[in-house]
């Protein structure tokens, strides 16, 4: 081994042969003169040839440290290969014209090219561990460049700059979702079902959780309005309604809201009811998902923290083994948002955070203390969530108003109808029983199914019947056509709800969407699912109209 040896790198009983020949010979070379009976007692102790003791002294005394007495290694010098001049430049050319290709060529196909060359110059070929040393040995960089192209190159080697920072409590907002790792079961026969989404808010100054929202569903516009209704209004009423012994201070309209750029984060009516409550909407910068670090991480800590549960998938199938996620399930999407609350207020709000050095409970208080003005709460809480809901402009005929292809009507439209204007007419994709028509001076008026026999019914609902009946070649639909074929699926699905997944899945959505109760003029109770439309043809309102 080289006077430059790595002690780290040698085993447990080369170094202690290393120590015990430091303890004999540092006393030795301390004198002015080494007797020879001196040498022959420690070279009996160290088990050691005269010569041998010799060079070891010498070493010593050059470098006194311990890891100059351990055995040398044979073999070549560290960093020194053992392949030829030829050798070398057949593996870098074999490196330059197989492996740096966006076919993303493996190693073996380096070391075949290789072994041609060899073979055509009458070289002696190189082992495939000789190659593959040489590859990873290359410029990373160059090679993903030309491997996955200069984005990616960049994406991994650039320099993170700009991530996002903030310096009091509700300045900048991150929100982003996630599927979580874990089947639930359905709420009737708890059997397995499927794994849920999961849209989640942190506030990155304290890294306090603000809000979240559970759903059988994909990530939506309504998904992203329900998770922010939880982030801006008082959480104490819903801890109490779950039977949460627990403080979460965090609400309040956030200066900021920082978004990737999914679709749903794009759409009109998030843009339009940020825009109204005066929160500015940010984007990340497309191919840079460090300026999102704040939010991955969160994710992160509570998938972490999820694959302790049973059902949990795992995010690594190696380490998964022969355990079926699926066989056992145990908990409900209710269960598992009481347990997701727990996990955030009780455990990760009151943990050290690695970046803060503190608790985010307590970086909150100091967030909140700093913030240059008080914080702002919606000037209408039971209208708040209705500004964020999607919506579509319509004329007040005089039968009332038209929406995929249904007909709403109430005595407070009377003196709107046949009026020349459009009005906005929000609609919440859980139950279009209701729409909300916003009148000329802001007021918000519900309006229900012109037919009040007609039953309620998710948007979902409609848009499967809808494509139901064109797939039966169906070219005139009426309201009560439309309303005939959900009877007639809701009944299929009630009889096969306990036989296959997929009825008991929409069930389960249906009840969860519908489930909820209440609803007013001056109140909407928001605390469930909505439908999801990702398989079904893409339909626009002008087409259900």
């Amino acid at each position: 081994m080289t006077d430059g040896a790595d002690k780290l790198a040698v085993s447990d009983t080369a170094w202690q042969k290393a120590v015990a020949r430091e303890a004999a010979i540092r006393p030795l070379i301390a004198k002015t003169r080494i007797s020879r009976g001196d040498v022959a007692s420690t070279c009996r102790q160290l088990g050691l040839k005269r010569t041998r003791f010799y060079e070891l002294v010498a070493k010593f005394r050059k470098r006194p440290v311990t890891s100059s007495l351990l055995d040398e290694t044979p073999g070549p010098e560290k960093g020194r290969g053992r392949l030829s001049v030829d050798q070398e430049d057949a593996i870098k050319l074999a490196i330059e014209a197989i492996y740096c290709a966006r076919e993303r060529p493996s190693v073996s196909a380096v070391h075949d090219h290789v072994l041609r060359v060899c073979h055509q110059h009458g070289l002696r070929p190189p082992s495939w561990k000789a190659v593959k040393a040489r590859v990873d040995q290359s410029d990373r960089r160059q090679l993903v460049r030309f491997r996955e192209g200069a984005r990616a190159a960049q994406q991994l080697f650039g320099p993170v700059v700009g991530e996002y920072s903030a310096q009091y409590a509700l300045q900048v907002v991150q929100i982003d979702h996630t599927l979580v790792d874990l089947f639930i079961v359905d709420a009737v026969s708890r059997q397995p079902l499927q794994r849920p989404w999961l849209t989640l808010g942190i506030d990155v100054a304290s890294r306090m959780v603000t809000g979240f929202f559970l759903s059988l569903e994909s990530p939506s516009s309504t998904s992203v309005a329900l998770a922010i209704q939880q982030m801006v209004l008082p959480k104490d009423s819903w801890l109490a309604s779950r039977d949460i012994e627990a403080e979460w201070p965090v609400f309040g309209l956030p200066d900021v809201i920082h978004l990737d750029n999914g679709r749903e984060f794009h759409g009109k009516a998030l843009v339009r009811g940020a825009a109204e409550h005066g929160i500015d909407l940010q984007y990340r910068p497309v191919a840079r998902p460090h300026y999102g670090g704040h939010i991955e991480r969160l994710i992160g800590t509570m998938m972490g923290a999820v694959h302790l549960l049973p059902g949990s998938t795992s995010s690594d199938l190696s380490s998964r083994g022969d355990y079926d996620p699926q066989k056992h399930a145990i908990m409900t999407l209710d269960e598992l948002e009481r347990w997701l609350a727990l996990q955030i207020v009780g455990r990760y709000h009151a943990d050290i955070h690695s970046a803060l050095r503190l608790a985010p409970n307590t970086a909150w208080q100091d967030a909140a203390s700093a913030r240059p003005h008080h914080r702002r709460l919606p000037y209408d809480e039971h209208r708040f969530l209705l500004d964020f809901l999607p919506f579509e402009e319509r004329h007040v005929r005089r039968d009332g108003v038209h929406l995929f292809g249904l007909r709403y009507w109430d005595d407070v439209l009377s003196p709107l109808a046949g009026g020349p204007g459009k009005l906005c007419v929000r609609y919440d994709p859980r139950d279009i029983s209701t729409v909300f028509v916003e009148a000329p001076d802001g007021s918000t008026w519900p309006i229900p199914f012109a037919n009040l026999g007609w039953p309620r019914i998710t948007l979902g609902e409609h848009r499967q019947a809808l494509a139901l009946l064109r797939q039966r070649g169906v070219r005139s639909v009426d309201a009560d056509l439309i309303f005939k074929t959900i009877d007639g699926q809701r009944r299929i699905v009630e009889t096969a709800s306990r036989q296959t997944r997929s009825m008991r899945r929409s069930a389960e959505k249906r009840s969860r969407a519908l489930g909820w109760e209440g609803r007013s003029s001056g109140s909407v109770p928001y605390r469930e699912d909505e439908e999801d439309f990702a398989d079904l043809p893409p339909l626009s309102v002008e087409e259900w109209s």
